[in-house]
């Protein structure tokens, strides 16, 4: 087997490795929705193999060969949600998938619009 192929192909799928393996994979972009800011949190899983091999043939004469593959997998885990000095883990479980997640963003917004509204309507306090 030759040594400088599997030594090309390590170090390519290394560095793929490295620059796919950021904190911006990881936690995400936040964004704002009213007052929270949500942080989606995601789990990152990654491999990858090499293998490689010579041999005779009975018949044919000396052959040798070899592969690689890498694989990356990503799982959505949940959001931080912020508001204030609130801080929350809304969690993506596994029963219910991202659905779950997702379903009580528009809960949390209509709370703080019900909330802002009722404030809105309130007469001032005069002392």
């Amino acid at each position: 087997m030759k040594t400088g192929n599997y030594e090309e192909v390590l170090s390519k799928v290394t560095e793929f490795l490295k620059d796919e393996t950021k904190t911006s994979t990881v936690i995400g972009t936040e964004f704002k929705l009213g007052e929270f800011t949500c942080v989606p949190v995601i789990k990152v899983g990654m491999g990858f193999g090499y293998g490689g091999g010579e041999g005779e043939a009975k018949i044919s004469g000396h052959g040798e060969g070899s592969g690689a593959g890498a694989g990356m997998g990503i799982v959505p885990m949940g959001f931080l949600v912020s508001r204030g000095d609130l801080i929350q883990f809304v969690p993506a479980n596994t029963t219910h998938g991202l659905s779950a997640a997702v379903e009580k963003l528009p809960d949390l917004l209509g709370k703080y619009l019900t909330n802002k509204k009722e404030l809105q309507t309130q007469e001032p306090v005069l002392s």
